[in-house]
């Protein structure tokens, strides 16, 4: 069953209704932090007016991420320490960063987080995630690091990363019966992030039904179209009308733009209250929203494949249609021609009516 139709599942309903919910978020897989960064740029809705109780109808929500928080070291720890025994419940675990495999390696570690009291050894992220991710309410894999390995993940890496999904298991299942949920980007669009994390607090609310999710575990809502079908050059594509050259107003698949098969919503959204997004600002579509993300759309200033016999087949119609659409255009550029100031009335309009 597609995740979209998934119903909500008897251990989600019990966990609903929830008054107050904390956002567990470590950004420390293997990644530049740069989606909490990111989402600090969100205003639809902005960290603040969430962690404020800005917005009604939403539970108390109480923020952790290294990055943001003003506690550190064993402050900062205890959170991590309550969510693990229990005293943090319930909790939206949020994972940032590829996960690495620390299963490869004799000796050493790629990614940690505080050191084990007991024996004073770091403690791996991967061990963190055994540790929380059953705990928690909902697990959210922020970035395309986390959901799908992203550029750490790429052919000839040395660390085995890969997406939280792939960790946990693509049918894994929190707490309250969701699976994990993918918000990919590199970094994630700011509001995107937002968007989903505020969709689960009213699903934890009871005020929502249960997320729905493509076959990548992507809110469908956000990630159902690709960036072509949202962007202001698609009607230059369709005209066979391409730039050559980075700067140019028109279509980009011929200095390899990859919009037309990836999905992401940038081209509708913008970046940051509704303005900048890759193509809205002369970018190329790289596809970094994407699981084949970066090895997939490599090298990435070629024209993607299958891109010329496409953009071929469209040269004799597109021809057509810019001629035509200028006769038309040209034609609608004109004035009717009753509109004068002399003395007779040529509009057609008679005073008789039989």
């Amino acid at each position: 069953m597609p995740q979209s139709q998934t119903p909500l599942t008897e251990a989600g309903r019990a966990h609903q209704g929830l008054k107050e919910v904390n956002i567990l978020w470590t950004p420390d897989g293997l990644s530049c932090d740069g989606d909490t960064v990111s989402v600090t740029n969100a205003t639809l809705p902005s960290i603040e007016d969430v962690v404020l109780g800005a917005i009604p109808g939403l539970p108390k929500v109480n923020l952790i991420n290294r990055v943001l928080a003003y506690q550190n070291g064993d402050e900062l720890m205890k959170f991590f320490y309550d969510a693990w025994e229990g005293r943090l419940d319930p909790f939206v675990f949020v994972v940032e960063g590829s996960i690495p495999n620390e299963k490869i390696k004799q000796e050493g570690y790629w990614a940690a987080i505080g050191s084990d009291p007991k024996t004073g050894q770091p403690i791996t992220l991967n061990e963190w995630i055994d540790r929380l991710a059953p705990k928690a309410w909902a697990v959210i894999a922020v970035g395309t690091c986390a959901a799908y390995g992203g550029i750490h993940a790429m052919q000839g890496n040395p660390t085995g990363s890969m997406g939280l999904a792939d960790y946990l298991g693509w049918h894994w299942r929190s707490k309250a019966g969701l699976p994990v949920v993918n918000v990919p980007g590199c970094p994630v669009q700011p509001d995107n992030m937002m968007e989903t994390l505020l969709y689960l607090l009213y699903q934890a609310a009871g005020m929502a039904p249960m997320i729905p999710l493509d076959d990548m575990l992507r809110p469908t809502w956000l990630f159902g179209k690709t960036v072509h079908e949202g962007c202001d050059r698609a009607g230059y594509y369709e005209q066979a009308d391409f730039g050559r050259e980075y700067g140019t107003p028109k279509c980009m698949v011929k200095i390899g733009c990859w919009g037309p098969v990836v999905n992401c919503n940038v081209t509708k959204r913008g970046w940051m209250d509704g303005l900048g997004g890759c193509p809205n600002v002369g970018g190329i579509c790289i596809g970094c929203t994407m699981p084949g993300f970066p090895d997939k759309f490599m090298p990435f200033m070629d024209e993607p494949p299958g891109g010329s016999l496409s953009s071929a087949a469209l040269q004799p119609y597109g021809k057509a249609i810019r001629a035509l659409r200028a006769i038309t255009n040209r034609s609608a550029n004109r004035e009717p021609k009753w509109r004068h100031p002399g003395e007779r009335l040529t509009t057609g309009y008679k005073t008789d009516a039989y």
